[in-house]
């Protein structure tokens, strides 16, 4: 995703602009997580176009059509490895041109999966036994699945890959108790390229099915300019008032991350128009760096579009993307819950009085004129729950989002000099030049990372089942937490963490559904409690080093130091990530996921909702005030230890602990209040 260009970006007050080295260095980070593609030119970005464009165009078909599993999944992987291929270098050095061994891994990419298609039903069944041309063919799929992943993502997912091979092959010489049998090459490659079990398994079918429909859907909104209305409501809807500043970047990136679905393009996006403003009120950088990177990773974790884990999540578990979307209310709520709350403090700790900055327009005018950019957003949840498949509503989404951008000629996706007079040029170039097809191409260009990610975690997913790994690594968890579900799911969360740190939000999440969540499901967890639990920690994987994109990147945009700017990061977003714990530790708070049964998907009761999310509510803004340090006025060594104790208490479920964590605020509050009345607030 490139950064909005100048049309998109909303007027903000001056000083403290952002530099266009600094805009630079923060797309590094964008291109660090998407990949550094080339900028062609002439013929080969026309063909590039094409494709991209065809590419678009024939996942909106399957969409609206039947495209039998075993020709969609490989067709594809194909479509994902010749674009990757064409817009990806091998190296720095070989940027904006394509080499002759990139037309070479163009041309094998489509033999393997002619290869695969043509072979039809016997190609198939001789899984068990393949052929040598089977294996020639696997093996080259696995090697350029590896490379595709190297290009768009870095070494250490391929590096990742390769140690799942090796752990398959090398089975009897491991260690007791990883040891198993061991696979030949033709079997491994049976599994992972010959059937609907390895790379073309899961991760795949919802990257071809749904994930890229998506990322058409996010395009039609950016080039459409929904983008900038989304962050001039907020502009507006929060005043002017150097208080609001906090308030505005919260609530820009909640709408900014629906669209964009990516923690690194939000955070550049938002930081681009927002730090001015941070700066000015009175944000030092590495605090303002944090609160952008932190609302950016609630683009991840953001109804209606989420990231593409939670698409898997839906695959993973059977279950309508609409149930996601439903078990991520409260938990997003909660998340933007202490940003706001964050933010309140920081405008008291940091005495916010000076300065202020105008919106580009009143809250009613940008309303009454972009209206329709909210419809876009609202209809996919709409067309779900008028009983559309999750493939058909965000189809017929990108249709009403085209079909509403014609309202207004400045956000319209086909001029409207297309259909009417013009200045003379030809209507294939107005065509060529238009928001529909650059929309078109960007759609297909930006699945390539995650296209590719899920290729290769499909290798991950294809060993794990071959060799049983999941329920083995399971099984030693909990040995080692010696069955207690507290040190269970704690170990689970570092697992996830520690696997995050590595590799990307979505192949985390594929990688420890597989081999961390029957650990959980074994001490009685429901399986969507487990699997929502480890999709919130791989999320971490956006803020934690040495793969701590968004951080970074808003580092670079602001000019602080990338790693403090990481910390407070983690101080902005710490007290929301541990309430996942509540929803496995304890059957009532499975409220938090509006679900309360343990046998299945079953609504729970509003009361039960309602107390448990109000104590989630009331330990987050401990956790917040105890993190910060500050609530009316600076916090005392006790009061902050009080809060912190009181915070975690109310996190974890349990009489005794609720107790506790309510008893320990009320201290805390009484003493915040008698002490704000005995001395005058900073500033004053």
């Amino acid at each position: 995703m490139n950064l909005p260009s100048n049309r998109q970006q909303p007027a903000v007050a001056a000083g403290h602009e952002v530099s266009a080295e600094s805009l630079a260095k923060a797309e590094s980070y964008i291109e660090a997580e998407e990949g550094a593609s080339h900028k062609l030119r002439g013929v080969l970005a026309v063909l590039v176009t094409v494709l991209a464009v065809g590419m678009s165009v024939f996942h909106l078909y399957t969409a609206y059509s039947i495209v039998p599993t075993q020709t969609l999944r490989p067709l594809h992987v194909a479509m994902v490895l010749v674009l990757t291929f064409m817009m990806f270098p091998v190296a720095a050095r070989y940027r904006h041109r394509i080499m002759l061994w990139d037309w070479l891994a163009v041309l094998l990419s489509i033999a393997v999966v002619w290869y695969l298609i043509q072979g039809g039903d016997d190609f198939t069944d001789r899984n068990t036994m393949p052929e040598a041309w089977d294996i020639f063919f696997g093996i080259a799929l696995i090697a350029l699945i590896l490379e595709a992943m190297r290009r768009t993502n870095g070494w250490v997912m391929p590096v990742v890959t390769l140690a799942f091979i090796a752990y398959a092959l090398m089975g009897p010489m491991l260690p007791a108790p990883w040891t198993h049998k061991g696979y030949e090459v033709g079997r491994l490659v049976g599994v992972l390229y010959m059937t609907l079990e390895g790379i073309y398994g899961t991760a795949v079918d919802v990257s071809s099915s749904l994930i890229i429909l998506f990322t058409i859907f996010g395009a039609f909104l950016q080039y459409s300019g929904a983008g900038k209305f989304y962050i001039d409501f907020s502009f507006a809807a929060m005043g002017g008032k150097p208080t609001g500043a906090g308030r505005t970047v919260v609530l820009a990136s909640f709408l900014l991350g629906g669209p964009s679905g990516s923690g690194v393009a939000t955070t550049v996006t938002l930081g681009a128009v927002a730090y001015p403003m941070l700066a000015k009120v009175g944000y030092e950088r590495n605090a303002a760096g944090g609160l952008l990177s932190a609302g950016g990773l609630g683009a991840i974790i953001s109804p209606p579009v989420l990231g593409a884990a939670a698409f898997l999540i839906a695959e993973f578990l059977k279950i309508s993307y609409l149930d996601v979307l439903l078990m991520a209310i409260i938990p997003t709520g909660l998340f933007y819950l202490a940003l706001f709350l964050m933010v309140e403090i920081d405008a008291r700790k940091y005495a916010m009085s000076r300065g202020s900055f105008d919106a580009v327009d009143t809250l009613w005018n940008l309303t009454r004129k972009f209206w329709f950019h909210f419809l876009s957003l609202v209809s996919i949840v709409v067309f779900m729950m008028m009983g559309f498949s999750p493939v058909m509503s965000v189809f017929w989404s990108t249709i009403v989002s085209g079909l509403t951008s014609l309202l207004r000629s400045d956000t319209a996706l086909l001029p409207y000099s297309l259909f009417g007079r013009s200045d003379g040029t030809p209507w294939l170039d107005r065509f060529w030049n238009s928001g529909f097809m650059k929309a078109m191409e960007n759609g297909s260009i930006g699945v390539l990372n995650v296209g590719a990610t899920c290729a290769g975690a499909g290798i991950i997913v294809g060993v794990v089942t071959l060799t049983g790994l999941g329920l083995k690594f399971s099984g030693i968890v909990i040995d080692y937490a010696d069955g207690s579900l507290f040190l269970t799911a704690l170990y689970t969360a570092l697992v996830v963490w520690i696997v995050g740190l590595a590799v990307p939000v979505t192949a985390s999440y594929i990688i420890c559904a597989v081999i961390a969540a029957p650990a959980l499901t074994k001490l009685g967890v429901p399986e969507y409690a487990a699997h929502m639990f480890i999709f919130y920690y791989a999320v971490l994987s956006e803020v934690s080093p040495p793969t701590a994109l968004s951080p970074f990147a808003a580092a670079a945009i602001t000019g602080g130091d990338p790693y403090k700017t990481t910390l407070q990061c983690w101080k902005y977003t710490l007290p929301a990530f541990l309430v996942p714990f509540m929803f496995v530790l304890d059957p009532s708070g499975q409220g938090l996921l509006l679900m309360g049964s343990t046998k299945g998907l079953a609504l729970a009761d509003p009361w039960s909702i309602a107390t448990v999310t109000a104590t989630a509510a009331v330990g987050i803004a401990a956790l917040a005030v105890g993190f910060q340090g500050w609530a009316w006025v600076k916090t005392t060594l006790f009061e902050r230890v009080i809060f912190i104790v009181a915070g975690f208490a109310l996190v974890y479920p349990g009489t005794l602990a609720d107790v506790v964590g309510f008893g320990g605020v009320l201290i805390g509050v009484a003493s915040q209040i008698w002490r704000s009345r005995m001395a005058p607030p900073p500033g004053a």
